[in-house]
């Protein structure tokens, strides 16, 4: 397994072709260093006594010891222990750990690749098999870029007047394929060392061309990352945790790349595309259970800290706002462990987890986000909107003021109290905070997919009959 210096140094050897605020830059740019120290926070808890046992796992495939964001899952267990493991790593960088991206596209494309080698006698599973190996060895992160441009909702994409807006095969060659078109939306595709694509939504017949699942390196020849950045940051003398993270949010640029064949994982099977894109939302979704109830704790704290602070902390109405967050994160953690618990083994051997708990669990998060930031602007009042900066917080010259008229209970230091309603104003105020919201509704697919999902796969058929019953209609 990588240490975090040996993730770093790789990253840092890669072609730069990362485009931020208008210019092509490495991935040793500073506005890259808040997310690339949440991904380290993954290589360097693998052994430390509290995580080793979340993090770490043994290989399906020759026994070794592995990271488990590069494993397969097998079990329940593992499911379980990946929740958990998530939950756990979220509370110390402050939300999302990013490299789930990777494990549930790995995870999705372990069964799609042999469920479409059994029908048409196709050797990806063989090709899936060599490439996770040394996903593995190698402890190695991936972007799952699955969300096309798309272009005109209404038209498929063989219909696009632009035919690359969905990512499509534009060439067929004897050791490979060439592949052109855009991914958006793409969490930390300029801080992984792979690109996993996979395809966005279901594919017809005449979509073959854009069937179709690869992974590249991400610094590929033609391979393009205009990059969002966000970043929290405090100034020396307020040093926080809280302080170090960051994200990048990519717009990855397919320009007519090279892919060769034992990396290409799907190429025109319209049925597996659809299964592949469906897989990996499944497995993305159970993954936001252990997230997303991780970022309710973020905000359950923060909310109970001011609470306690102003001396409310046991008042009838704080009390009822914070029960709210605890049943929200409760709730959805409780449905990722139902879907782990009532999860099937595929025949790739890949324990995939139920699909109606994993989207009850997902949608019930994404409905439930901005009003969790509508209860801590409650109980945190105006002020983290209006709060002085933190280099006037640290001048000499306006630093008492600022603590004389922030001091709420007499026993509580004022610098707690601003270091509290700072970590506030980043979740609500931030440029990473609205990141983090929108991201609380639509990553891993917004509500109304969660739903579709939901009535797709649920058993309405069975709860008709139920009421049949008890009413006494015979059919």
């Amino acid at each position: 397994m990588r240490t975090s210096e040996e993730y770093r140094n790789d990253l840092y050897k890669m072609k730069p072709n990362i485009f931020i605020g208008g210019k092509k830059v490495g991935r040793d740019d500073s506005r890259l260093q808040g997310g690339i120290y949440v991904m380290s926070k993954t290589f360097d808890l693998a052994e430390h006594p509290d995580f080793k046992d979340l993090l770490t796992t043994r290989s399906h495939l020759n026994g070794r010891k592995i990271n488990r964001f590069t494993h397969v899952n097998q079990s329940a267990e593992d499911l379980l222990t990946k929740q958990e493991m998530i939950r756990s790593l979220c509370h110390l960088v402050g939300g999302c750990i990013q490299r789930c991206m990777g494990c549930d596209a790995i995870n999705a494309l372990s069964v799609a690749t042999y469920a479409v080698d059994m029908e048409h006698g196709t050797d990806y599973y063989k090709r899936f098999t060599e490439y996770l190996k040394e996903f593995q060895s190698r402890d190695l992160t991936a972007a799952c870029a699955q969300t096309d441009v798309k272009g005109d909702r209404s038209k498929r994409p063989h219909q696009q007047d632009d035919p690359d807006m969905y990512v499509r095969v534009v060439e067929k060659r004897s050791d490979g394929i060439v592949v052109r078109g855009a991914k958006n939306c793409i969490t930390m595709s300029a801080i992984a060392d792979e690109i996993i694509v996979v395809p966005t939504r279901a594919m017809m017949p005449e979509d073959k061309d854009y069937s179709v699942a690869f992974a590249v390196p991400a610094d590929a020849e033609g391979v393009k990352i205009i990059s969002r950045t966000s970043r929290l940051r405090a100034p020396p003398g307020l040093e926080m945790p809280q302080a170090e993270i960051g994200d990048d949010e990519g717009f990855i640029v397919f320009d007519d790349v090279f892919v060769p064949w034992d990396r290409v994982f799907l190429c025109g099977e319209n049925k597996y595309a659809t299964l592949s894109a469906h897989l990996f939302a499944l497995f993305h979704r159970h993954s936001y259970t252990g997230c997303k109830p991780a970022t309710t704790d973020i905000i359950m704290g923060l909310g109970a800290l001011i609470a306690e602070y102003n001396n409310v902390y046991d008042r009838h109405n704080i009390r009822e706002k914070l029960v709210e967050l605890a049943a929200t994160a409760e709730l959805v953690y409780a449905a990722g462990v139902a879907s782990a618990v009532h999860g099937t083994k595929t025949p790739a051997g890949t324990f995939l987890p139920n699909e109606i708990y994993a989207n009850v669990g997902r949608r019930h998060a994404g409905l439930n986000y901005y009003h969790e930031l509508e209860i801590l602007a409650e109980l945190a009042g105006g002020l983290p909107a209006a709060l002085p900066f933190a280099e006037d917080f640290l001048n000499p010259e306006t630093r008492p003021f600022i603590e004389k008229y922030i001091k709420r209970r007499s026993d509580i230091p004022a610098e707690n109290v601003y270091r509290c309603l700072f970590g506030i104003s980043n979740i609500l105020c931030s440029s990473l905070g609205g990141v983090q919201a929108v991201a609380g509704v639509h990553g891993g697919g917004s509500p109304v997919m969660e739903d579709i999902a939901i009535w797709r796969s649920y058993d309405f058929e069975k709860r008709k009959n139920i009421a049949k019953y008890l009413v006494g209609i015979k059919e």
